[in-house]
């Protein structure tokens, strides 16, 4: 592999694309470097094919060596483990764009691995794998049909910056990664604040052109030191065999494919001919594949193909789709919400035979995650986690936690909703959403979104907008482009698209693109945002129709939380040597826990209410000042044989003298008073030492 490298600017940043320095055994390997972010990206193709696979084996790893950030991991063995939610995201970012553009009939186990092997505070090293695994393909002997490029896009002050910094990227109105090839768009995805759609049409048209100079630079590096592809061998299913089984089967077909709404009665339909056509091979006698005897997987292959054929006619040819619907037709829409009664909020929501229930539980501030990344520690506050438990299609599978399917449906709910989450000023709870998907035909991230709006609303969440979600798929050859709104799973399995748009009334707040195709014109993907906007706005109303708005109160069983400002000068007061005040409080009061920043900001939660406003009427008198004159109830706290110390304010000691103890002579105060005596006294002096001097005897006077 002969040594060769590119640089190019994207944006304000250079990127440079180095190959045969480093990991020279893989199939193709380069090293992209973007300021002081480094990532090595390996390709590998296994020399022979599984025993009876029929699917290309694409697998693709992020990895993020703490070392790149100077770090040590965390935990007993103090090395990196099963990777995090970020390699899991960004392995799917590099997936996407790169698997519709290896070629038909290549069966071969390909591998691609990104290793971030140095990381700076400036420079995010996702798309700089993204582009580094296109241009790692095409240098090697890899069949590929590339290159692509990616660049993430960020909206600061009104205008689009390319590969913002994550510093400008907190500033942003949006972050999307937007990857694609020449001609059009391969991948999105993207999050906003309610961002219109004529921003975001624009946004996709800027990163395009974007994108062109790092693709370009591929071209000029597999130029220098690309290696010559391996061709793919691929061995046909004879003509005669493919015609007879369309005979056998497609009249069939067409019927069962032309309006059989519920999912179950069509699959068992097809199950049946399926079995009819591949029960007895002897009917495909004399014919071979290769030198091979047909066998059912011969005949499941065409039969796949007359599916994709017969779906895509009666969308082509009559406007129907295999339920039955328009083109642009939303399945029967159902919301509900408080549907179980101790959860703390509740969201129903189906789509046709899709349905996701989800919850939403209110936890403190100790409930947030921590998130260890090589940019730094952060603290998530609004949690959401999406289950596909195995009933919800009908199937039977072990279940071992997320996947990575799972990992990524969650984080695109996230993100379309995380713009409408209130600050923790405005609503102090960490916010956990659970999405359980009960039934699944298609878009259940979507329903997903929807469920969760219901919920956290349920729950007395202020969101800012309710936010739903639709997902617009695409029927296309040569000549024809058919979008359709709302597919379904046999939409989604034999179409071109899925692109997922969520947003409220006012815009777009998260976006997701998948092609089975090679790109899509930004053109037709506007046209896809609009017809999405069109639903989005049919299910909203749904959706109001079951709740308005979030409800005024929180539900009996979710904690109760405050945030109550202390004074700079008073933080160590009220937290006292070593925390001795604020536990003390907290075991006086009930609260289950104080937290006070450095700013003293103060967030106080209790189990309900009534414990609540016992520790905010106790920090408030803490925080007081003492007034000289005015009476306070105070409780023996030490008895000397001059006097008692009593504390007459949360934090605050002082002493009745034994002469102020009582109008009468005292002797000793032991004769009068015990240990947690409480009684009126007036606050007579504060010293020039700053000491309370209190009377009993003034106050049993007034």
């Amino acid at each position: 592999m002969s040594q060769a490298r590119v640089e190019v600017l994207c944006g304000a940043n250079s990127l440079s694309i180095e190959t045969g320095k480093l990991a020279k055994q893989a199939s193709g390997s380069v090293v992209v470097t973007s300021g002081g972010t480094v990532v090595l990206v390996t390709v590998c193709i296994a020399g022979r094919i599984r025993e009876g696979i029929d699917f290309f084996p694409l697998t693709v790893e992020y990895q993020e060596k703490t070392y790149s950030a100077g770090k040590i991991p965390g935990g007993f063995f103090k090395r990196e483990g099963r990777q995090t939610e970020k390699e899991i995201l960004t392995s799917r970012l590099i997936d996407r764009p790169l698997r519709p553009l290896f070629p038909e009939g290549l069966l071969n186990e390909v591998q691609v691995i990104a290793t971030v092997l140095s990381a700076d505070d400036v420079n995010d090293p996702d798309v700089l794998a993204i582009v580094g695994a296109s241009a790692a393909l095409m240098v090697s002997d890899i069949p590929f049909d590339g290159p692509i490029s990616a660049v993430r896009v960020g909206l600061i002050d009104g205008q689009f910056v390319i590969n913002p910094s994550y510093e400008q990227r907190r500033a942003s109105e949006l972050d999307f990664i937007v990857a694609g090839d020449a001609q059009g768009v391969v991948m999105i995805e993207g999050d906003g604040k309610q961002i219109p759609e004529a921003k975001i049409k624009e946004l996709l048209a800027f990163a395009h052109k974007a994108l062109q100079p790092a693709r370009e630079a591929q071209l000029e590096l597999q130029k220098k030191a690309g290696k010559e592809k391996t061709p793919v061998k691929i061995t046909a299913l004879p003509a005669e065999f493919i015609t007879k089984v369309k005979a056998a089967g497609m009249a069939r077909l067409t019927t069962i494919l032309s309006g059989t709404a519920d999912k179950k009665t069509r699959e068992k339909a097809v199950d049946a001919l399926f079995a009819d056509l591949s029960t007895d091979l002897t009917v495909y006698a004399g014919f071979k594949k290769g030198d091979k005897d047909i066998t059912v997987n011969d005949v499941k292959s065409v039969f796949e193909i007359m599916q994709y054929e017969v779906m895509r006619k009666n969308v082509f040819e009559k406007q129907l789709r295999a339920d039955g619907r328009g083109l642009t037709d939303i399945r029967a829409l159902s919301a509900e919400t408080g549907i179980l009664p101790r959860t703390h909020g509740t969201g129903l929501f189906t789509r046709g035979q899709t349905q996701s229930l989800t919850t939403v539980t209110l936890g403190t501030k100790i409930d947030e995650q921590l998130i260890e990344a090589l940019d730094g520690v952060t603290y998530r506050r609004f949690m959401l986690h999406y289950n596909f438990p195995p009933f919800s299609v009908g199937e039977t599978k072990p279940m071992r936690g997320p996947g990575r399917r799972e990992i990524g449906h969650g984080a695109l709910a996230h993100r379309s909703l995380e713009a409408v989450i209130p600050s923790p000023e405005e609503f102090p709870y960490t916010i956990r959403v659970v999405s359980e998907i009960l039934e699944s035909n298609g878009s259940s991230s979507m329903a997903t979104v929807c469920a969760s709006t219901l919920a956290l609303m349920d729950a007395g969440v202020p969101l800012k907008a309710p936010v739903a979600g639709i997902s617009v798929g695409l029927i296309s050859d040569a000549d024809r482009s058919v979008l359709i709104t709302d597919i379904q799973g046999l939409e989604d399995h034999f179409g071109d698209m899925d692109f997922k748009v969520s947003g409220t009334t006012q815009g777009i707040t998260g976006i997701q693109l998948d092609l089975k195709i090679r790109h899509i014109t930004v053109e037709l993907l506007g046209k896809a945002i609009d017809q999405a906007r069109d639903a989005r706005l049919k299910i909203l109303d749904t959706m109001k129709a079951a709740l308005p708005e979030p409800r005024t109160t929180l539900s009996p069983f979710a904690p109760r939380i405050s945030i109550l400002q202390i004074p700079q000068d008073k933080i160590g007061e009220v937290i006292g040597p070593g925390g001795k005040t604020i536990r003390k409080i907290i075991e006086s009061t009930g609260a289950t826990a104080i937290d006070i920043d450095d700013e003293g900001k103060a967030f106080i939660s209790a189990p309900n209410q009534a414990a609540l406003d016992c520790v905010l009427d106790y920090l408030r008198s803490m925080l007081e000042m003492p007034e000289v004159g005015k009476t306070y109830h105070a409780t023996v706290v030490k008895i000397m044989n001059f006097g008692a110390f009593c504390e007459f304010m949360p934090g605050r000691d002082g002493l009745v003298h034994v002469s102020e103890l009582s109008d009468k002579f005292v002797k000793d105060p032991n004769e009068i008073i015990k240990m947690g005596d409480s009684f009126p006294v007036v606050l007579m002096e504060i010293d020039k030492m700053g000491r309370y001097n209190l009377s009993r005897k003034k106050a049993e006077k007034k």
